[in-house]
């Protein structure tokens, strides 16, 4: 494979070890960033540590330090800090499994590939991989990486096993404490009726490459603009999806209506183009004979009255 690998091991269960490659199954989305530059220079724009009082210091004099009160700080150098990583392991303990809806979705944090070593460990890999199917079971584990060690989830992929690392508990917000001032009570069963209805006629195959970072594209297509410019100021119009809500009081039952009624039986695509001026164009000549036929029929009919 191309892609360097993120870790190599073994994965164990018992008395049985795979040895894999895991490779990151993402890729930084193709984001645009901007750096401070000095105008009048076109320059760049550099920072020094500087303590306040002092100034710029060098970088042989700087440390780690952990906040304990306002201005009261514990000082580690790296070689304190470096002693208490964890041995990084080559091997992968599966430890537990659990049942496929137990873990909540915000402790998932970023997928892997894992793929057998080599063709010694295929057997071994895809009696692992079935099994999990089979019980439709998560394996957990903790991956020893840089010195530091990750909770991880494994489960069936295709051919393949995908690897999660997972956030530990004290990452993860309550969800109780912005929840708890939602009223709890039942909607009216119209209503219910109607809101899946519309969700029915909305729904569709999720197809990733339909959406786009749009904002993305926009500064990219200003760039390519300002660029050919040469220093002259280029204002895009972006048109705003509308924020109007009316009235504080919503009637919920005929917005619902409305937009049952107003919903194609296809799901709509995103991002979808709004029509262009040349189709308006093309439906003005049929509103100009309309008005001809019934601007002659009204003539006929006051020939026929004289």
């Amino acid at each position: 494979m191309a892609a360097r690998a993120y870790w190599q091991g073994q994965i164990r269960l018992a008395l049985v070890s795979i040895p894999v490659e895991i490779y990151a199954a993402t890729k930084s989305g193709a984001s645009i960033s901007f750096r401070q530059i000095h105008e009048p220079s076109g320059k760049p724009i550099k920072y020094e540590k500087v303590v306040q009082g002092i100034g710029p210091v060098d970088r042989e004099e700087i440390v780690k330090g952990y906040e304990l009160s306002k201005g009261n700080f514990v000082l580690l150098d790296d070689e304190e800090i470096e002693a208490v990583k964890i041995e990084s392991r080559k091997t992968l303990e599966l430890v537990q499994f659990v049942d496929q809806h137990e873990i909540d979705v915000f402790y998932f944090e970023k997928p892997y590939y894992v793929v057998p070593a080599d063709d010694l460990a295929d057997e071994a890999f895809i009696v692992l991989r079935e099994a999990l199917r089979k019980s439709r079971k998560i394996a957990l584990g903790q991956l020893s990486v840089r010195g530091r060690e990750q909770l991880v989830s494994l489960r069936p992929c295709g051919k393949g096993i995908v690897l999660e690392t997972l956030r530990y508990a004290d990452e993860v917000r309550q969800a109780q404490s912005y929840f708890s001032e939602i009223p709890d009570e039942k909607p009216s069963e119209d209503l219910l009726d109607l809101a899946t209805t519309l969700i029915d006629k909305k729904s569709a195959p999720f197809e990733p490459e339909e959406f786009r970072d749009r904002y993305v594209e926009a500064l990219k297509a200003l760039v390519e603009k300002k660029a050919k410019a040469k220093g002259k100021k280029v204002l895009e119009d972006v048109e705003e999806p509308s924020t109007d809500r009316g009235s504080n009081v919503i009637d919920l039952m005929a917005a619902l209506k409305k937009s049952v009624g107003n919903s194609d039986t296809a799901p709509a695509k995103p991002a979808k183009k709004a029509p262009t001026k040349k189709t308006t164009a093309k439906k003005a000549p049929a509103k100009a004979t309309a008005s001809k036929t019934k601007a002659a029929s009204s003539s006929g009919r006051a020939r026929k009255s004289a």
